[in-house]
């Protein structure tokens, strides 16, 4: 029996992006973004050796992160749930998975951008630890021109 992963009872896995990922994740994020990342973009955050993992099962992909580390610091590059499968706490285990492989190589703080429009993300973000640190004017494309971000950041503690 071939079930969509949104109505499969066996549980979803984490496993490394790797580049044959990139067309369905670039199908995931061009579904749930309106200014979705290009594949160009994927393909570059794998060759930088970026963290990046996929939330799956078997084949099936139903989220993704990546980030970026250095110096300490980590930065949430991107963080998705394919829109049929929101509202079910996979963004919150993306996040944590993120947050235990931030720890894990030792990054005292981890920031991220969010558009002020995504309501549900801030919301997870704040229930996470994170603080609203900032505001970059105009970051993001918009419909209307350009979107503000507002800049979160969240001290990690040793585990």
């Amino acid at each position: 029996m071939n079930a969509r992963v949104s109505d499969s009872p066996l549980p979803l896995s984490l496993r490394p992006m790797r580049e044959n990922d990139l067309p369905v994740v670039h199908m995931i994020e061009a579904r749930a973004y309106e200014f979705p990342w290009t594949v160009g973009i994927f393909r570059d955050c794998l060759r930088a050796d970026y963290p990046a993992w996929v939330l799956h099962e078997g084949e099936r992909i139903a989220g993704y992160y990546l980030m970026s580390i250095a110096a300490g610091e980590a930065h949430v590059l991107n963080i998705c749930v394919a829109p049929e499968l929101q509202g079910r706490g996979h963004g919150r285990r993306l996040l944590h998975a993120l947050l235990k492989l931030a720890r894990s190589r030792n990054v005292a703080r981890v920031f991220l951008e969010v558009r002020p429009s995504n309501a549900n993300a801030i919301a997870l973000y704040h229930d996470e630890g994170f603080n609203e640190i900032g505001r970059r004017p105009r970051y993001y494309p918009a419909k209307d021109g350009r979107e503000d971000a507002l800049v979160m950041a969240m001290e990690l503690l040793s585990p």
